[in-house]
């Protein structure tokens, strides 16, 4: 669990100020010009590049991060055979200033290199620096991997009884919940807190089997909200790559949709929405999953009376009562991921999908949108994901849908119709988002298109021009932000899921540009790849394992005790520093320090925004499955796009 808060032209040219000494075309080596030696003062700078790399036609670009002015700097490009291949003037005119420490960011643009291969940059006269290395690569050789890595994440966040052992070693764990109690939604202490106020837990009903599934993020808690998030996102993904899909992912996505299935009880007409709790209650009579350290396998033999509800014999939560109405972003989202599973396995596996289309559209019919409660359904508190909008997952789970019913041969018009009026209520009031765990509508919005053009609907709440405007909204949102900062992010770096929310702009703008045919904002979406992967004030890119620097201290249980990275895995990223007051706080018993002292990254804190890769900071370095999810399939689309 992680406690999350919401949130020009995009066609980029060659950074101003950046000239070069080699023509256009493929790179070549550069012999430095006849130039007098370099006489004046040098500071020790740093730079900034997308660790992952770039493909041969990207705009390239770089930025050196230095303590004071600059005049007369120059950079070569180099392979790995030491060779220069491209060299130039480092722009003269400042970007900005970062902080006190690093007052100026010059560019630097490359964008003639476009021979595949591994390369590095190095600037000198006047600053010097040198990059970490990057390839000049194919968009299968980038965006492999990151898909690939993406689904490792997955694995290793599995539970129950059918691991992937993989690096961290995991083992069967949590094979209790197999057999869970449910019990009534308890009460918290006011002001978001996740502290149960109640004595006890109040038991009605069960055994029920909600065994399986995905952990949430660095704890051990399940969430039908974030699952079916992933899950959806896995199914796209794959339904997007076809055979040129990692052979694990598809294996994952029907992982995910199998808890899912339990998680759905099409009989009962319930809804399970969580398994375990985050906090125990106020007088400490009883644990939850927050206040212990250890590897999973340990809970289901924990045999302290305090850890009842923590570990041996986790609680399970309906989402509302046996055969109620039920929160409409649950129903539109859970019913979503059922229907791409159909997608996907209607032609080699026409009976699983049949499955599947009855689990979705039976749960999409229990969605309440006639009264939809104040707070929406997400999970136990709503704090843990305080989300407010319901009309983009009703859409999805429409359009969805319909796309299954145009596979499997059934009436599409009622989805259509659905979905187009959910896209209309959400286009006139829930516009402020991108895509994200809180903002389904770009998928929605693209899946609807495909299936309104394949059904020649017209006559409907909305257009697929009303859509595709939408879909270009969202793309402009992240390229005006992103046209204002220094190192071109998209995101807003001062706020909860900075990363997430970059990853979904890579993926919002490929959606965009195969629906409606434009190319422009092609640029924006490298800057956001470039920013995610390194290219930006820390250095670092955010998803563990990619690149040559990333997350090693993550707040992860598993990973943190084995003393490994989790693969994959994709934290929150640079958030506000106000998150911190008060510090990074005491080390949990059985918590493995960090293997650096202090933090590394504080230096580079700047324009309001912080990033610390500390066990401790849940804020910054906590992944989880959507942050990954929306990672996987931004890569899967910009691979295919």
């Amino acid at each position: 669990m992680r406690r999350s808060i919401l949130l020009l032209s995009a066609s980029v040219v060659m950074l101003a100020g950046a000239c070069t000494s080699a023509s256009a075309g493929h790179a070549h080596a550069s012999a430095s010009p006849s130039l007098a030696p370099y006489t004046g003062p040098t500071v020790a700078g740093l730079l900034r590049v997308d660790q992952v790399g770039y493909l041969p036609g990207d705009v390239k670009q770089a930025y050196v991060m230095a303590p004071s002015a600059v005049a007369s700097a120059r950079f070569s490009v180099i392979d790995a055979k030491g060779k220069t291949v491209f060299s130039g003037t480092v722009g003269t005119t400042s970007l900005g200033s970062w902080n006190a420490a690093y007052p100026e960011v010059y560019p630097i643009a490359f964008t003639n290199v476009k021979t595949r291969g591994t390369y590095r940059v190095k600037v000198f006269n006047g600053v010097n620096a040198v990059s970490p290395t990057f390839v000049v690569a194919d968009k299968a050789t980038v965006y492999d991997k990151l898909v690939a890595d993406g689904v490792t994440f997955y694995q290793t966040q599995r539970d129950g009884s059918t691991m992937v052992p993989g690096p961290l070693d995991r083992q069967p764990s949590h094979l209790n919940d197999a057999h869970a109690t449910v019990y009534a939604t308890p009460h918290f202490e006011s002001g978001g807190s996740d502290t149960i106020t109640d004595s006890t837990l109040r038991a009605i009903g069960g055994p029920v089997d909600v065994s399986g599934g995905w952990f949430d993020a660095g704890d051990y808690l399940k969430f039908t909200h974030t699952a079916a998030y992933g899950d959806a996102l896995l199914f796209a993904s794959q339904r997007a790559l076809g055979s040129a899909a990692p052979s694990t992912l598809e294996t994952e996505a029907h992982f995910g949709e199998s808890w899912l299935a339990k998680m759905w009880n099409q009989q009962t007409k319930t809804l399970y929405v969580q398994v375990g709790i985050g906090e125990g209650d106020s007088s400490g009579s009883f644990y939850g999953d927050h206040d212990l350290w250890r590897l999973p396998q340990a809970d289901d033999g924990d045999k302290a009376k305090t850890d009842k509800y923590a570990a041996a014999h986790r609680p399970a939560f309906e989402a509302a009562a046996p055969g109620a109405k039920i929160s409409p972003n649950l129903a539109g989202r859970v019913s979503a991921a059922f229907a791409l599973a159909a997608q996907v396995d209607a032609t080699a596996n026409p009976a699983q999908a049949a499955t599947e289309y009855q689990a979705a559209t039976s749960l999409y019919a229990m969605a309440n949108t006639a009264k939809p409660p104040k707070k929406l359904v997400t999970a136990l508190p709503w704090d843990y994901y305080p989300e407010t909008t319901w009309h983009d997952d009703m859409e999805f789970g429409a359009a969805e849908i319909a796309l299954a019913s145009q596979k499997l041969g059934h009436d599409a018009t009622p989805y259509l119709r659905d979905g187009a009026r959910w896209a209309k209520d959400y286009i006139a009031t829930d516009t402020g988002d991108t895509f994200n765990l809180y903002d389904t509508s770009a998928l929605a919005h693209a899946d609807l298109i495909t299936a309104m053009r394949a059904a020649g609907s017209v006559g409907l709440a909305v257009t697929t021009d009303d859509l595709i405007q939408d879909l270009k909204r969202q793309v402009q949102v992240g390229a005006a932000r992103a046209a204002a900062d220094i190192f071109h992010a998209g995101a807003v770096y001062t706020d909860f899921d900075a990363d997430s929310h970059t990853f979904g702009l890579l993926a919002t703008e490929s959606l965009y540009q195969t629906a409606s045919g434009d190319k422009s904002f092609a640029g924006f979406a490298t800057e956001q790849r470039d920013w995610v992967f390194g290219a930006n004030a820390w250095g670092t890119s955010f998803m563990a394992g990619e690149g040559t620097t990333y997350p090693m201290c993550m707040q992860h249980q598993v990973s943190n005790i084995a003393g490994a990275p989790a693969v994959g895995a994709v934290v929150n990223g640079p958030n506000d520093p106000s998150n911190f007051e008060g510090g990074l706080g005491d080390y949990q018993d059985g918590m493995t320090k960090c293997p650096t002292s202090g933090d590394a990254y504080n230096v580079f804190s700047g324009h309001g925004s912080r990033y610390v890769d500390d066990v401790r900071s849940w804020q910054t370095s906590e992944p989880a499955l959507d942050m990954t999810g929306t990672a996987i399939l931004g890569a899967a689309l910009q691979q295919v796009s």
